[in-house]
């Protein structure tokens, strides 16, 4: 997180002052820290916490910055500091302390003022006002303020309890400047709750040492029984003492240090930034109410299976009625998880790899009936051939128009299946054969081994397969088609985009596509606009070309159930609301 934490003190001779500040470096540190370890006497702490390794550095012929006399440095001058180390935090020489995050190679570097003179302005500003007119009622507890030019604050402040101070106490903050607003709102809670604890700490320390001078000396009756007299008062009896003094602990800007770190760490890796996608996509609702159906069915057969258990079926034939008549098993697992587990199996690995394969006429034959939505059958012995076919061409489509049955020993349906995996040997229907509705392929054995290329040396040579794509409405080479397919070639055909951007490619398509088809469906479907109305909303959306309309009437069928309630719903509350009134 790319802020600044300060602790602030109010000076009664000199105002508003930083006593300690930790800031986040993500360049070479600063002139006053040196990334030399101190041994020996020199060394004063190292610990961790959070992930973070903190040790004090030194640089013995550079001072600290807060300590520091010279009249270039940001801090103030020695004239204007405390006797008595009150506007002190670090000793003179004290290099400052540094904690080097190994995850991220970040450094929390803590000294009394920022280094850069822009810095010191900002959190000098911050503490003047923390300490002065941004105060919540009662003076102690946490407020927000700041601006685009100097930075938001997060100030919390409190008292500290001194036996020699006016009115027993003085008044620190603790701040926390950042350029990001939101960022920094969203954290209060964390921040409260954190900075909140080292108050309570620094307190509780205090009021030990307060009750004990109490004890030994009351204050009290002896400012009572002396003499009043202002400015000697004020200028000699009453210089503020270091908070080490008044906390008893001579390592409490070491522990502060570590305390403001882990701080700086935790607020950055609580919150990250996400990439806002909006709401879910028609495949991610299709896939849930697909595994909510999945659920449902799987607790319907293991309440069957307590009430009878047949044992006329063997096992085997349960396993093909599954594979064959339930397509939604074959729908559901992630392409790219399957072709991990079965990289060395799988054929196919893109559709430019299979338009490789099958040359770019038959490709585009088989993609069209992919796309309009006709049944896609192909013959071959081979079933993990068949499945990595089916897993590319599946991605040309949403998930609610995928219907597979990946491989079956008789031929099934269109209505039941539109990718269909079928063995050699399987009769066809002759009105399928001659079906503008159908496309085969059949894998037959390549008469000569050279005919196809290996085109991926890793991968299962192609050379003993021979591929027939036929139909009966075959696609004539001058046709347009839909202008999906058209762009999905244009993709495939441009050798400078590799397969990952070929995929996101695919994935932009079918959304663009689909959001077209969300309007079709609530113009026809639920508002019953007129056929004239229609054609003016697809020449609009530049699908009123026959296969465009083909398509986004094909790809209707793959809305989600939940989009099409939902609309529903939508459209009749209105009127079920006009009807009560």
């Amino acid at each position: 997180m790319n802020a600044i934490v300060a602790l602030c003190h109010f000076c009664e001779l000199h105002g508003p002052r930083t006593l300690f500040c930790t800031e986040v470096l993500h360049s070479p540190l600063p002139q006053g820290a040196s990334s030399g370890d101190i041994s020996g006497q020199n060394e004063q702490a190292e610990e961790e916490e959070g992930g973070i390794q903190m040790s004090s550095r030194i640089r013995s012929h550079s001072p600290a910055e807060g300590a520091s006399a010279d009249s270039s440095s940001p801090g103030p001058k020695k004239s204007d500091m405390c006797e008595a180390s009150g506007c002190r935090s670090l000793a003179g020489g004290h290099p400052g302390y540094v904690s080097h995050d190994k995850e991220t190679s970040i450094k929390y570097v803590s000294h009394q003022h920022p280094n850069h003179p822009q810095l010191f302005s900002i959190v000098r500003q911050a503490c003047v006002r923390s300490l002065s007119c941004e105060v919540c009622p009662g003076r102690e507890g946490p407020i927000f303020f700041g601006d685009e030019q100097h930075g938001f604050v997060f100030s919390h402040t409190f008292f500290i309890k001194d036996s020699l101070a006016r009115g027993f106490q003085r008044w620190y903050s603790i701040i926390t400047i950042m350029m990001d607003r939101i960022y920094l709102i969203n954290s209060w809670p964390f921040l409260l709750g954190k900075i909140r604890g080292i108050i309570d700490e620094l307190q509780g320390k205090a009021l030990k040492v307060f009750e004990a001078e109490q004890y030994g000396c009351p204050q009290r009756a002896q400012r009572m029984n002396t003499a009043f007299t202002p400015f000697l008062h004020q200028r000699n009896g009453n210089a503020a003492r270091s908070l080490t003094s008044l906390t008893n602990d001579e390592n409490l800007w070491a522990c502060l240090h570590t305390s403001f770190a882990w701080l700086l760490k935790a607020c950055g890796s609580r919150l990250t930034e996400k990439l806002l996608e909006g709401a879910p996509t028609e495949d991610t609702l299709v896939q849930m109410e697909k595994l909510a159906d999945l659920k449902e069915e799987s607790e319907g057969w293991d309440g069957s299976e307590e009430e009878e258990k047949p044992s006329s079926q063997p096992d085997v034939v349960e396993g093909q009625e599954l594979s064959k008549c339930s397509p939604e098993t074959s729908l559901m697992p992630d392409c790219n998880s399957w072709n991990a587990a079965h990289r060395r199996l799988s054929v196919f690995r893109s559709l430019r790899h299979m338009r490789q394969v099958l040359g770019a006429s038959a490709f585009r034959m088989l993609a069209w009936h992919v796309l309009m939505g006709n049944q896609v059958i192909w013959k071959a012995r081979d079933m993990d051939l068949v499945q990595s076919a089916f897993d590319v061409l599946r991605t040309m489509l949403p998930v609610g128009c995928v219907r597979i049955i990946p491989y079956s020993d008789q031929y099934e349906e269109a209505y039941r299946c539109n990718f269909l995996g079928l063995s050699p040997h399987v009769q066809i229907p002759a009105h399928i054969l001659s079906s503008e509705f159908a496309v085969l392929v059949e894998v037959r054995t390549a008469t000569r081994s050279s005919l196809y290329p290996t085109l991926f040396d890793d991968e299962q040579s192609l050379n003993k397969y021979e591929f027939v794509v036929t139909s009966g409405s075959p696609v004539a080479a001058d046709r347009v088609g839909p202008t999906i397919l058209n762009k999905i070639e244009a993709a495939l055909t441009n050798q400078n985009l590799s397969v990952d951007v070929v995929d996101q490619c695919l994935v932009c398509l079918k959304e663009e596509w689909m959001n077209k088809v969300k309007v079709l469906f609530k113009f026809t479907k639920v508002d019953s606009r007129p056929k004239e109305d229609t054609q003016k909303l697809l020449s609009i959306l530049g699908a009123a070309e026959e296969d465009n309309v083909k398509l986004l009437k094909f790809w209707m069928t793959g809305l989600s159930k939940t989009y099409k309630s939902h609309l529903m719903s939508t459209v009749r509350s209105p009127t079920s609301s006009e009807s009560r009134n």
